[in-house]
This record gives C-alpha cells, structure tokens and sequence, in this order.
C-alpha cells in the first residue's frame, strides 16, 4: 500500500548525517570508555565532536527542514495523550516525523547528552584524564562531575539508547513502520497535501557553514583550559 503513496522529502540531509554520526560517537564514546587507556584520547577527541553536533542541533531545530524544526514535535501533554489513544486528529500529521513519543525520546537524548558532555568537560579521574575546563571550577564540584560523568550519565546515555533501539524495534515488528530508512533515504511515503522539508543545495551549505562555526565555538572553548 505504501507503493502507491507519493515519497515526501521529511528527513533533510543535515538533519540525517547528524543523526548518524551521533550515533557513531556515542557508540565510540562508550567503548572508549570501557577500554580505557590510550583508548581515552579518542573518547576525548568523540565527546568534543557530539559537542558540536548538539550545539548544531540545537540551531537547526530552529532553522533546519520543516520536520526538523522543533516547532514541529513539540507537543502538548493532550496532544500526547491523544496520540497514545489512537485519537490523531486531521492535519496534526504526528507520525510524518517525530511522533509524540519519538519526541520525547530525541529531547530525552539532546538533554542527556549535553549533561554528559558538559560533565566531561570539567571531570577528572585518579590517572591523567582531566577535562579541559577543569581549572575553572573547585575540587568538590569537579569530584561530583566526574561521580556523575562515569556513573549516572554514563548509565543514562546507554539507557536511553536501548530504548530507542528498542522502540524502532517495536514500531518495525507491531506497527510494520521502517523507521530507520526514512533516516537513511530522508523520504517516506505519505498522503498527499503533506508538506516536505527543504533538503535544497542552500539548506546544506547554511548547515556545513553552521557546523563549521559550532565546531570553531568548541575548539575554543577547549582552548580555555590551556
């Protein structure tokens, strides 16, 4: 039945290739964890790039594609309410992109992360890993980021990950909804009056300038603790 819908452009490029590299450097920024080590320097070298893409993100849920754009999954409690009901109303086209639940889970993740990151930043263990910003706050506070960093965060992030692997799961086996391929493809098939998201040659170069400047923004950042 999907065969005979239009494909509409719901997924912009930039909103996609963040999505996949966030998944890469959270993956990365576990394992480098665990192994520890030399290994650090690259979880290090991966927490900074997940700085860069939530800043980015963070500026493309207000510029970036239509259903990218927070405006278009932040939901009322009601609306949220009514969805877990089946009681969709008309023109609310709440599963085209991030469905009630999904948007739950992306600020979920947005959140956990930047405090994962933030964290990071000014943590210290007992060898020679020390954050960057680590100077600029006390002893105590940094002992409690750094309890929070290895503990709490990291638990969180692994979390909140499982059940959003565990939700693509469900939405493919209960639902028979692909959610992964609209993610790689960037389209899905719809009804028709459902409008896209710009995916244009100016949307991409705006996104690669605004990653170009956030990446610059945390490179000096990083530069503060000398």
């Amino acid at each position: 039945m999907d065969q005979a819908l239009p494909s509409v452009r719901v997924w912009d490029l930039p909103t996609r290739t963040f999505h996949w590299l966030l998944a890469a450097c959270v993956i990365g920024s576990v394992i480098s964890a665990k192994i520890g080590g030399n290994a650090m320097l690259w979880h290090f070298r991966l927490g900074y790039v997940v700085f860069t893409l939530i800043l980015f993100r963070l500026i493309w849920g207000v510029v970036g594609g239509r259903w990218s754009r927070f405006a278009s999954f932040l939901y009322a409690p009601a609306t949220t309410l009514r969805y877990l009901r089946g009681q969709g109303r008309p023109g609310e086209h709440l599963d085209v992109g991030h469905n009630p639940l999904g948007a739950l889970s992306v600020f979920g993740l947005l959140a956990v992360l930047a405090a994962q990151v933030g964290s990071g930043l000014f943590a210290e263990d007992d060898v020679s890993n020390i954050g960057p910003l680590n100077k600029f706050v006390s002893g105590a506070t940094s002992e409690w980021l750094t309890h929070w960093h290895r503990r709490y965060g990291q638990w969180l992030v692994i979390t909140l990950v499982l059940l959003h692997v565990a939700a693509i799961v469900f939405y493919l086996v209960r639902k028979r909804q692909n959610l992964v391929r609209p993610m790689l493809t960037g389209d899905k098939p719809l009804g028709h009056g459902v409008p896209a998201s710009a995916d244009g040659a100016a949307n991409r170069v705006l996104a690669a300038l605004l990653v170009a400047g956030c990446a610059a923004l945390v490179t000096w950042l990083v530069s503060l603790g000398g």
